[in-house]
């Protein structure tokens, strides 16, 4: 595998990017760099957002969504995928397309899928007639896929309201995919935060006490781009879903307090390897 040859490793992000600076493009650049890899981006769309809300999103044409990852793959290479908003049909089939091909010569490079599908602030991230087109398409690519309780009851079409229904829908989407799946619990309302992973065999339990706080902007980003890269590091699974929330909740505790609403992580925490 190429990253064998790297004195670092390489993650490519496709996703949005964030004005704001606290989810999508900027999140996932911040998390690679404090994680030591290097960060490579090819961007889906532009958002126009604060820690209020989205206020506008603007499209990438697929075409140049595709140059981009062309760009970076051709030249650069990577040691890890990881999707977040992808946008529309057209840009989705694009980057399962790339992966897919890269993936055919590469086939130990991890795909983290975080399936974003609406913001943090309730705005829709993703056209309802692209649904389909991710669930067939984009995530039978994915080695890991990250859903939040959301995102996962628009996946299996089920209530999701206690720690025993996630692990019902995480072994729904990996008998629907075949990939490995974290349930992100911060849904719930209870105490304790929990979330699910399901590996195609065994489940495993992550629990903390939960935080007190509004400043959770980009968490789901930040989870999905910091796994990617302890994949990409070689951490097993389990391991890499460890780090990566006791990032993320490091992260969290060290917010810089910033905006009126959903405020940003502080991504440049001392966590090393």
């Amino acid at each position: 595998m190429q990253k064998t040859e790297q004195p670092v490793v390489r993650v490519l992000s496709i996703a949005g990017s964030d004005s704001g600076g606290g989810a999508g493009i900027q999140a996932d650049i911040k998390t690679i760099t404090t994680l030591q890899g290097y960060a490579m981006t090819a961007i889906t769309a532009l958002t126009a957002q604060n820690t209020h809300g989205v206020d506008s999103i603007l499209p990438v044409p697929p075409e140049f969504l595709r140059q981009q990852i062309h760009a970076v793959l051709n030249d650069l290479g990577t040691d890890a995928f990881k999707t977040g908003m992808v946008g529309g049909a057209a840009e989705i089939r694009v980057v399962a397309e790339e992966i897919q091909h890269y993936v055919s010569r590469f086939p130990d490079v991890p795909v983290v899928v975080d399936p974003v599908m609406v913001a943090k602030g309730g705005a829709a991230l993703l056209a309802e007639e692209a649904l389909d087109t991710l669930q067939n398409v984009l995530l039978p690519q994915a080695t890991v896929i990250t859903p939040n309780i959301p995102e996962a009851i628009c996946l299996v079409k089920q209530d999701i309201t206690t720690v025993n229904e996630m692990r019902q829908a995480a072994r729904r989407l990996y008998n629907a995919t075949g990939a490995a799946v974290v349930v992100k619990g911060g849904h719930l309302t209870d105490d304790t935060l929990v979330d699910v992973l399901f590996d195609g065999v065994n489940f495993s339990e992550f629990s903390d006490t939960r935080i007190n706080t509004r400043h959770t902007h980009g968490t789901g980003c930040t989870l999905a781009s910091a796994l990617a890269t302890r994949l990409a590091q070689g951490y097993s699974l389990f391991d890499a879903v460890h780090q990566a929330r006791a990032y993320v909740r490091q992260a969290i505790v060290m917010a810089p307090g910033l905006g009126g609403g959903a405020g940003p992580l502080w991504h440049q925490v001392a966590f090393m390897r």
